[in-house]
């Protein structure tokens, strides 16, 4: 890797022309920081760090109520506390006071001395350790880097060169302009008259194989400066490549009269593509870090009126309420995520996990996330909502909610507070119904009068209904050892297959891996561990699943199914299979929240609709809601299909423990064990089939507190098992305990074949229709024919918007608009807009990419990995976003969010998440919901610092699909496994820093290390979709 010139640092400028080391730097003066390119200066200027330096957080501050003296990131919380607020009261003023910035040199308490340079106050005892301290030096060596850097901008010599406040900014350049090539000037000029001034030298300092920006010197190198013309320096600016791109020159002048050379540096930058677009999808407003205060506690609160829809079943169990422990509250209120976890195993988590402890176990690690789901629904909090009245109902309008961010359900409670009213009293609004973009409210009779003008705070709450039904199934007694720790002993050594199977699907009789799976299901005994279909991507898993189904309904007449899966969509998929039964055989049950419009026409009489007897004297917009029939006809359905946590239902209406004699469990990587357990822990019984289909390799649950995750939490049940020995794939137990499919009917092998053999084995077999996997291979914009696969390197820029911390990049978004508009403007392969679908990790960037289609692409699906899961295309583009590199404080999981999962590169589970980039398993996820072409723009410099992404970029460089900016590394070189190459890039920083300790450069390395890494910051889960149980 490539050193930063050391003359740079030295010097702030190199005089060598034939220098091979790295030239490209910025520096940051708020915050202390160099950066090594414009683009990484771009990024963190952009980002939290900066903001809140420019902000004041970490400026001085004094309280004049309190006389106390603290830093910004401190007066926030100063101020809305019980201390300051009472110190207010005893002077008689009120608690609401501007901060006082504090002057360097202003007289500082007794015992204390204030460093200028740090802007803190140092008791005298810890003077001299400060003044040592890795931090003061960082800034001393900063102050001296800044004063050489000025001094290489400055004009100097009595010669002056134009541009020297923003450089030489081209602006935004078209792509046919930038092709051809487009030329600015610098003007040089010399203000002393007779002065001996000769231009030497004139050079960029990029080097990169293809810079964007050439000089043409010959006419001015060597010539005597004259007093009083301007001299013309040509700089030419011609790329293919959309995108931002940055470059310095440094003019090389000599004195004659003094023999003396110096150096004037000018930054040159520019935007490659269409003005109109860059200007449609900018930052509405700049970036300001949302300011996270301690909610003010809800000491009154009246109830709402709720829906009718809660009394639509006729439960017969009592729900608990399952509240969280005092003790755990306790430990989760102080420390890291690690330190919180650690204290969790020690004080409050069972020292091992088994039959006896699994319930606690889990409990716990429930309320550990159910604190975290309800922190962070405070972004939603709306500080002046309106509310409009239409008879008994108040409207509320709330931002996202067509995206579900936050996600509202009929039966929610949202709490309000009119401006002015007495601090802590809220009423509660119940939501009866949810439109598009608001909601539906009722309150207590004794709610105040309304007008158009009053303005409300509004709070969501939690709904804790599914929490508390995986409450009660981990509370239901259930000792079942086979289906929690299944080990050898559960397992027949051997199973004789003597079922003969004439399958429904004839598709199945040539698929050998399917057709011994339906088998082994169908020959499951009593007391059997749960068997797994694993299904990699686009191999059949629910085809499998549904097959098996119809196999048991012929062959006992005394079966009674439960099939359940994690979301609606997933559970209608499977139902919409089974409808040949008739609406007497299957129930889909939906929870009673559920809209009826969000129900498939083809399932709508599976369903059972109870019409309820209101009250007369009050209007309700609906009195049917979903429900289950009468005990007796409930029973005899041979089929019910729900999600994981609404077949809680059978439960809680008096269903006996046993009644099922098969629970399958679709797509159940996708389920936390506790979800999958209301099912099990509930309903079965020893003689009770479990059958588990999915992929561990994919998307596991989403889990949105970090101790919990930690604590693996998102770890599923399916991957549980299948970590166990029974359960390995070299265990010999195939077709006793699981089952692999291998043919892959979605992907073209290119596509495909990444995947297979870091995550599969090899084992998957191309078994795609020819016609649909191949309909790309001749496409005109592929690099290389017959290669599917196209890696767009672009360099961005990531970008915020207003006080949302999600990253979008708006280079990315119009490459993204320019291939969707050249897939729908090819005549020789007619696409629909529902056959492309891009995947993104960052919500922001979802929006903007939306925006980007309007009226071109208005049916292109949009979203995250998340989102799907499950789906496939016939075009999949996906969209990295981040283009920060920065070497100062670099952390790839904070960089590459989404990108860094290996589960979402199946899914394509490449993304970084926020620390949202596309992990493996979205990287996975989202690569393979590809069927005939797969377009992945970023930028490759930041993607490559993750192993699997540079196998992956490698793999596609080396077959010939590469397009934009090249690989900044040897793609034939072998990718290090353990990875490293975030480490390298921040040794590299490091070694920087030490060298320029007497030099320039490595002044804030330390400092910008001082960032949170911890990960439970207010932002993590603004990009992780909330998720729909019911």
């Amino acid at each position: 890797m490539v050193a930063l010139c050391p003359n740079l640092r030295l010097n702030g400028l190199c005089g060598d022309a034939k220098c091979d080391y790295r030239h490209d730097m910025r520096v940051c003066e708020p915050c202390g920081l160099v950066f090594l390119s414009e683009a990484i200066y771009n990024s963190h200027v952009g980002g939290k760090r900066h903001a809140s330096t420019v902000d004041g957080q970490f400026a001085k501050l004094f309280c004049p109520i309190c006389e106390r003296r603290m830093d910004g990131l401190a007066w926030r919380m100063h101020v809305v506390g019980k201390p300051h607020c009472r110190a207010a009261a005893r002077k008689g003023v009120s608690p609401d006071v501007q901060a006082e910035r504090e002057n360097p040199g202003e007289t500082v308490g007794p015992g204390f001395k204030h460093c200028g340079l740090c802007e803190r106050d140092i008791p005298l005892s810890h003077w001299s350790s400060h003044e040592a301290g890795a931090k003061h030096r960082a800034k001393e060596r900063f102050a001296t880097y800044k004063a050489v850097i000025g001094e290489a901008v400055k004009d100097k010599h009595g010669v002056a060169v134009s541009n020297k406040d923003d450089g030489l900014d081209f602006g935004i350049v078209s792509n046919s302009e930038a092709a051809s090539g487009r030329t600015a000037h610098l003007t040089v000029k010399v203000a002393v008259p007779n002065s001996k001034v000769v231009i030497r030298e004139i050079r960029m300092t990029s080097r990169v194989a293809h810079p964007s920006f050439t000089i043409n010197t010959a006419s001015l190198i060597g010539n005597r400066l004259v007093y009083g013309r301007d001299y013309a320096v040509p700089i030419t600016l011609r790329s293919s490549n959309s995108g931002h791109h940055d470059d310095r020159v440094e003019i090389t002048f000599e004195d004659t009269q003094l023999n003396q050379q110096f150096v004037i540096v000018r930054f040159m930058r520019v935007i490659v593509g269409n003005k109109a677009d860059y200007d449609r999808l900018k930052p509405t407003m700049a970036y300001t870090p949302r300011v996270r205060s301690k909610r003010e506690p809800e000491i009154e609160v009246v109830p709402g009126e709720a829906p009718p829809a809660l009394d639509a079943m006729p439960y017969v169990v009592k729900l608990s309420h399952a509240h969280i422990p005092k003790n755990i509250l306790s430990v989760l209120a102080t420390g890291s995520t690690q330190d919180k976890a650690k204290n969790l195993r020690r004080t409050v988590l069972p020292t091992s996990l088994d039959v006896a402890s699994y319930s606690r176990h889990f409990k716990t690690l429930l309320w550990v996330e159910e604190k975290r789901s309800e922190d962070d629904l405070e972004i939603y909090d709306i500080v002046n909502a309106n509310l409009t009245k239409h008879g008994p109902y108040y409207h509320l309008d709330v931002p996202g909610l067509a995206e579900k961010r936050p996600s509202v359900l009929v039966g929610d409670r949202i709490l309000v507070q009119r401006h002015g009213s007495e601090k802590g009293h809220w009423f509660e609004g119940h939501v009866h119904f949810v439109e598009r973009d608001h909601v539906g409210l009722r309150f207590h009779s004794s709610f105040p009068g309304h007008s158009a003008n009053h303005r409300y705070h509004v709070r969501f709450k939690l709904n804790r209904i599914p929490l508390r039904r995986q409450h009660q199934a981990l509370d239901a007694a259930l000792r079942g050892e086979h289906l929690f720790f299944p080990e050898v002993t559960h397992v027949a050594c051997s199973r004789t297959l003597s079922t003969t199977i004439c399958p429904y699907n004839s598709d199945i009789a040539s698929n050998p891996a399917q057709m011994q799976a339906i088998a082994s299901i169908l020959d499951m005994k009593q007391v059997s561990v749960p068997f797994v279909v694993f299904g990699p991507p686009g191999t059949g898993k629910t085809v499998t699943i549904v097959e098996t189904i119809r196999q048991i309904m012929d062959r006992d007449p005394n079966a009674r199914i439960l099939a359940c899966a994690p979301s609606n969509s997933a559970a209608d998929h499977i139902a919409e299979s089974l409808t040949m039964y008739g609406n007497d055989k299957m129930l889909r049950y939906y929870a009673p929240s559920r809209p009826r419009a969000a129900v498939p026409d083809a399932l709508i009489d599976f369903t059972y609709e109870r019409q309820l007897e209101l009250d007369p004297s009050k209007w309700f917009m609906r009195n049917r809601y979903f429900s289950v029939p009468p005990m007796p006809q409930l029973r005899r359905f041979r089929i019910i299909v729900s999600t994981c946590v609404s077949a809680s239902f059978a439960y809680n209406v008096g269903l006996p423990r046993g009644h099922f004699t098969h629970i399958f469990v679709d797509e159940a990587g996708q389920a936390t064990e506790p979800e999958v357990m209301i099912s099990v822990k509930t309903m079965a019984d020893d003689k009770t089939k479990i059958v588990l289909s999915g992929d561990p390799k994919q998307l596991g649950p989403i889990i949105r507190c970090p101790i919990a995750r930690e604590l693996d939490l998102d770890i599923s049940y399916l991957e549980r098992l299948m970590n166990r020995d029974i359960y390995l794939e070299d265990s010999g137990n195939t077709g006793i305990t699981f089952v692999k499919l291998v043919k892959n009917f979605r992907s073209h092998g290119s596509i495909l074949k990444f995947p297979n053999e870091q995550f599969y084995r090899g084992d998957l077999q191309v078994s795609g229709s020819p016609q649909k996997i191949n309909s790309y291979l001749q496409w005109t914009h592929l690099p290389k024919r017959d290669f599917p696969i196209i890696f767009h390197g672009i360099r961005g820029k990531d970008d915020r918007e207003s006080t949302s911390p999600s990253f979008f990049n708006i280079s990315e978004a119009l490459q993204v608009k320019d291939y969707v508009t050249k897939l729908r403007d090819d005549r020789r392969i007619r696409i629909a807009d529902t056959d492309i679908g891009v995947i993104t990790p960052y919500h922001a960037q979802c929006l903007k990419i939306r925006t980007a289609l309007r009226g071109m692409g208005d049916g292109v699906k949009v979203g995250s990995t998340e989102e799907f899961q499950g789906q496939e295309r016939r075009v999949i583009i996906i969209s990295t976003v981040r283009s920060s590199k920065d070497y100062v404080n670099y952390d790839l999981r904070h960089t590459l969010g989404f990108v860094a999962n290996p589960r979402r590169f199946n899914g394509m589970q490449f993304l970084p998440a926020v620390n949202s980039q596309l992990t493996s398993c979205e990287c996975t996820v989202a690569v393979t919901r590809a069927q005939a072409l797969l377009i992945i723009i970023g930028d490759p410099s930041v993607l490559s610092l993750d192993p699997l992404w540079r196998s992956f970029l490698n793999y596609i460089h080396l077959n010939g699909g590469w397009k934009g900016e090249e690989p900044t590394w040897d793609t034939h070189e072998d990718v290090r496994s353990e990875g490293g190459y975030d480490q390298e890039l921040r040794q590299l920083a490091i070694r920087d820093m030490n060298e320029f300790a007497e030099r320039l450069e490595s002044y804030a390395r330390t400092e910008a290390a001082a960032e949170d890494v911890d990960g439970e910051d207010g932002d993590e889960n603004v990009d992780r979709p909330w998720r729909e149980l019911e």
